[in-house]
């Protein structure tokens, strides 16, 4: 009975999702965003139902319902294009740039000089009508680049030098090697699902080895947040998250030149991954560190030897224009430190987190200093994207931390109602949430023992310093 419980639950997921995906998105002109909230919010509500029913689950049952929802609803997530970013058009025209032998940093994708590259799906040609040519698509954008002829883009920010490290743009390209420049968005959203069902397995087989039960791995493998960001938007955050599972485990396993060598390959894909580091440094970290440093340079290399100092991309643009240069994104910060001030006490939260990180975390455990790590900088740094809490996930499942799904709860409600209220309100609730369970589980006394720790902190910086 339980099994078929969670096998229907399973099968409403995937039916949900391929409904909100071929029925909703963000593209359409005076949108009406309700009915795609409402939707996420029951596909979350469904999420958490099939989670407590499979903890009375037993035996091999485990194993094949958490493969199969991942497969089941992942697959439902391909039914459709892209419904909440177009990240994906960047990724599939930087791979057909890079296999004509361009490099993917050296122009724009407006630049003219490239135009013999473009595939009618990603540019398609503009309409003419009353008042002359113009782009007509939902997912269209117009570029003017004072040539007669609008040019008309699938891709966000078409004006401006891609944004992605190394190790991205190789599987862009790797992706574009295979299926052609004419392939749509579906090659993407078959590796996201074959990514996504890799990473389960992966945390099916290291749950097994390390004695970690296996049911947690279904906090990642049926995850909203995995089918409809990881799949149908299909967004490069899940080679990342794969690379530093890996890391983990090898970690935790006392191989620390191949973790760190994973570990440069993740923050190769996205800078992000970065975050997990401390967790891993607690021993040998030096190695850790060497590797990282070696890989992340190898993968920049050839890049940097075409392109020069332009490797950097929109990068710096990016940053200022999220609201990271003034403050203004630090939705929780911001509410004691407001302005320019937000920086440095949101640097000084993050060096403090990683300290404690380092000198707390278990080295053959790694996880739950990750899950400390990851999910307090998407506090304090409140991205508006919740593709970034992709990263957040495994280290919930692997930790058994149910209570940190409200981190990527509250910033998948943040991209739907993009307020800045509706962040503050959602990450408060969802630190609340985080400090009165985690004291809960700690038990009696925990308050001072927390407390006592941190007194110690400095005490135990100094130590090290002297040795």
């Amino acid at each position: 009975m339980r099994i078929a419980i969670v096998s229907v639950l399973l099968a409403a997921s995937a039916a949900l999702t391929a409904g909100i995906v071929l029925a909703f998105d963000l593209f359409r002109p005076h949108r009406d965003t309700v009915p795609l909230l409402l939707g996420t919010v029951l596909l979350w509500l469904l999420f958490a139902a099939a989670l407590v029913v499979l903890r009375r689950v037993r035996g091999r049952a485990v194993v094949v319902l958490v493969l199969a929802g991942s497969v089941l609803i992942g697959g439902a997530a391909m039914v459709g294009p892209p419904n909440t970013s177009t990240d994906s058009a960047r990724y599939a025209w930087d791979g057909i740039v890079q296999n004509a032998g361009v490099s993917p940093y050296a122009y724009v994708p407006a630049d003219d000089r490239l135009d013999e590259l473009r595939p009618d799906w990603l540019f398609p040609a503009p309409v003419s009508g009353d008042g002359g040519p113009d782009c007509v698509g939902e997912r269209i954008e117009t570029v003017d680049r004072g040539a007669g002829l609008p040019l008309c883009s699938a891709l966000n920010r078409t004006t401006v030098p891609t944004i992605y490290p190394p190790a991205a743009e190789i599987y862009f390209a790797a992706v574009r090697a295979v299926v052609g420049a004419d392939a749509g968005y579906w090659p993407l959203q078959l590796t996201g699902l074959l990514l996504s069902v890799g990473i389960t397995g992966m945390l099916l087989v290291g749950m097994r080895r390390r004695g970690i039960d296996q049911r947690y791995a279904a906090v990642w493998a049926w995850c909203p947040l995995v089918a409809t960001e990881g799949v149908t938007n299909s967004h490069v955050d899940l080679l990342g998250v794969a690379f530093v599972v890996a890391a983990a485990f090898w970690v935790s396993s006392a191989k620390y030149v191949r973790g760190g060598i994973l570990l440069g390959m993740a923050i190769g894909v996205k800078l992000i991954p970065a975050i997990a580091a401390p967790a891993m440094l607690k021993r040998q970290g030096w190695k850790v560190v060497v590797a990282t440093i070696v890989t992340f340079a190898l993968l920049y290399l050839p890049y940097v030897l075409a392109t020069g100092i332009g490797v950097l991309g929109y990068l710096p643009g990016y940053l200022t224009e999220e609201g990271y240069e003034d403050g203004s994104r630090f939705a929780l910060v911001s509410l004691i430190a407001p302005g320019g001030s937000a920086i440095v006490v949101a640097a000084i939260l993050l060096a403090g987190l990683a300290a404690l990180t380092i000198w707390k975390t278990d080295p053959e455990r790694p996880w739950f200093g990750q899950l400390v790590m990851i999910g307090g900088t998407l506090l304090v740094l409140s991205p508006r994207y919740p593709w970034y809490a992709l990263l957040l996930l495994p280290f919930i499942a692997l930790s058994g931390r149910w209570e940190w799904l409200a981190i990527p709860l509250a910033l998948t409600l943040r991209l739907l109602v993009p307020t800045l209220t509706v962040s503050r309100v959602s990450l408060g609730i969802a630190l609340v949430l985080i400090v009165v369970v985690s004291v809960r589980r700690a038990g009696p006394g925990a308050l001072n023992r927390w407390r006592g720790a941190l007194t110690r902190i400095p005490a135990a910086l100094r130590n090290g310093q002297r040795t």
